[in-house]
């Protein structure tokens, strides 16, 4: 069973200072209410710990592997809970010049595995939730100079 959720945020800033707000993984604590920590520095193709607090969910700790990381473009992992398919994801943020000042984000994530049924309602709830809030986060942190 597979299901996606994709949000977007329009930010009045540019594309390189939304690149180095979401690529400052050690900042992410600071901020964050979603994606609470990143532990290491995630690099193509090695995992690295991240926790996630979804609102209203419970926290929960994954190893994702980094699958892409293009300056200014794109971030995408993945990673599975427990064993792979059973509860796999792969989330990614896609960045889009508009014009010098204005870039649209983008973030999603492609779920599959044999409990996506049974989670649907947590995806589609507070899952989605987490990534709005962490896209207005970016938002106010990018078009605050921070």
């Amino acid at each position: 069973m597979k299901t996606k959720i994709e949000t977007q945020q329009i930010i009045q800033a540019p594309i390189s200072k939304v690149w180095q707000i979401l690529t400052r993984f050690e900042d992410y604590p600071k901020w964050s209410q979603f994606i609470k920590e990143f532990y290491g520095n995630p690099t193509v193709g090695s995992r690295t710990g991240v926790l996630l607090s979804p609102p209203g969910g419970k926290s929960m700790k994954m190893n994702p592997i980094f699958l892409k990381i293009d300056k200014e473009r794109e971030l995408r992992w993945r990673g599975s809970l427990l064993v792979k398919g059973v509860f796999d994801g792969e989330h990614y943020f896609l960045l889009q010049k508009i014009n010098d000042n204005s870039t649209k984000l983008i973030q999603g994530e492609n779920f599959s595995g044999i409990l996506v049924p049974l989670l649907k309602k947590m995806i589609m709830g507070s899952t989605l939730k987490g990534f709005e809030l962490f896209n207005q986060a970016i938002k106010e942190r990018a078009e605050q100079g921070l």
